[in-house]
């Protein structure tokens, strides 16, 4: 096959991942929104994607590490990002269907080193990047959990101290600020998961000798942006309702404490280059606060189920990818 023919398929997969990345992930910027009603559906989705574009264009750390960071230079073929993408494609498209939050993230990793290992083994990848990545993995969750709960007390212990007004002001005041914190989760999100095709469509571009250096142009970021805020607009209601009221009741309160801490964290550990899944920190930051707040109201059955699905995600993408990736092999080889 035509070696540009290859490259603009890549291209094609590359915006197509970004495009269910937006729809599963546009759960995590405006599913607390939603559910409290400070803003309608589809002003929501529309300010999201909105600022998931912005954020693309901001930084490019993340899309290093994507592509520079799990496979070593030397087995990275066109073919082998082409069944990376569908393995991650295939993972999001058929967890969105059934309206369950992923990381999307994890599944475009799995989907590299699928075919890394059909490639070469455990030497096609680079140990001290996946260390990097499962460091993000394992500890934003946890931050996110803790963080949005701390931040909740404090918003409520000021409250109980300061603030002289009924509970439904209350509620009103920070339905208003959520109309600022949402558009702050989709730069966020923005900023680290739209870096996924970039890093991909990059390396097609530096492995192909088009490119002298691993630098992200210009077009890559704007059409990486441009289908991730499309796949927003398409969104995910399934999972918006699984975020927004399967696992906790949230009110404006809460949704503003988790949106708050969640859009800080992401935004910082993308500006270190660590792709993570923005998907666990605004869930953990719900499941935080009800752990804070009602124990008994957290649906626990749910985040279990959420739990077994992002641990699956990465060993499910690498054994998509990599099945077909050595299938493919297989009958080149006829």
């Amino acid at each position: 096959m035509s070696p540009i023919f290859l490259l603009v398929l890549i291209v094609i997969l590359a915006w197509l991942y970004d495009f269910w990345n937006g729809a599963n992930d546009c759960a995590n910027s405006i599913a607390t929104t939603i559910s409290t009603h400070a803003l309608s559906f589809k002003t929501a989705v529309f300010l999201s994607a909105i600022f998931n574009f912005l954020g693309a264009l901001f930084s490019t750390e993340v899309a290093k590490t994507i592509g520079k960071g799990i496979l070593n230079q030397e087995v990275i073929t066109p073919f082998l990002l082409i069944f990376s993408l569908i393995g991650a494609i295939l993972w999001t498209w058929l967890s969105t269907k059934f309206g369950i939050p992923i990381s999307v993230t994890h599944a475009l990793i799995g989907g590299l080193i699928g075919p890394g290992l059909v490639s070469a083994g455990f030497s096609s990848l680079i140990f001290k990047g996946l260390v990097k990545i499962a460091i993000g993995m394992f500890l934003a969750p946890i931050i996110g959990f803790l963080a949005s709960a701390l931040f909740f007390i404090l918003i409520v212990w000021t409250i109980k101290l300061f603030v002289k007004a009924s509970p439904s002001k209350i509620q009103n005041f920070f339905r208003m600020v959520q109309r600022i914190t949402t558009p702050l989760v989709s730069f966020a999100h923005g900023l680290n998961d739209t870096q996924n095709a970039m890093g991909i469509i990059t390396i097609a571009l530096f492995s192909g000798g088009y490119l002298k250096s691993f630098v992200v142009p210009l077009w890559v970021k704007i059409g990486s942006g441009l289908f991730m805020a499309l796949g927003t607009i398409y969104a995910g209601q399934k999972v918006v309702r699984t975020v927004g009221q399967k696992i906790y009741r949230i009110s404006p309160l809460h949704g503003c404490a988790t949106e708050s801490a969640s859009s800080l964290l992401i935004i910082l550990q993308s500006l270190f280059g660590i792709p993570l899944s923005t998907t666990q920190v605004i869930t953990a930051g719900v499941m935080g606060i009800g752990a804070v707040e009602r124990k008994a109201l957290v649906n626990w059955r749910k985040l279990i189920e959420i739990f077994f699905v992002w641990i699956f995600t990465i060993p499910g993408s690498v054994i998509i990818s990599g099945s077909l990736f050595f299938i493919f092999k297989l009958i080149l080889r006829q």
